[in-house]
């Protein structure tokens, strides 16, 4: 048996019993009326605060959706901003690409024009090579012809 159960007997447990459960009832009789000022004061209180706190929340949430915009607002400039980097780089890149287009085909056009003038020049010496060549061989003919 617990220990406050020692030396109490049924009835005294009983008449225990029966006096919580009257205080309980005295209690609970003497609580106010629904119409009572105090009550509909406390009630009035309750649904102030209640107003309030939804008010509260209503201004958060305003302020929570506003923040949200603001960062998708922030967010979408970024990203304007990073697509126009990343374009201008793009344009940067193929301008610079066609830039080193041209500077090849220049290159390769001095590249032909060079090897057209070299090849011009050889022909140039071999045609002065053979022109002195015939123009010797008509000089020893011409030499030979005096002597004959």
């Amino acid at each position: 048996m617990p220990a406050f159960f020692k030396g109490a007997s049924f009835q005294d447990r009983q008449k225990s019993t029966a006096e919580a459960k009257k205080a309980l009832l005295e209690k609970f009789k003497a609580r106010p009326a629904a119409d009572d000022p105090a009550v509909i004061e406390r009630d009035a209180q309750r649904r102030e605060i209640v107003a309030a706190r939804e008010a509260r929340a209503a201004e958060r949430d305003a302020r929570l959706r506003a923040e949200a915009e603001e960062r998708a607002r922030q967010e979408a400039e970024e990203h304007a901003a990073l697509q126009a980097r990343l374009k201008a780089e793009e344009e940067a890149r193929e301008a610079d690409s066609i830039a080193e287009a041209a500077r090849l085909q220049l290159e390769a056009e001095a590249a032909i024009q060079a090897k057209a003038l070299l090849e011009i020049e050889k022909r140039a010496e071999r045609d002065a090579r053979y022109a002195a060549r015939k123009g010797r061989k008509a000089e020893s003919k011409s030499e030979q012809r005096r002597y004959r």
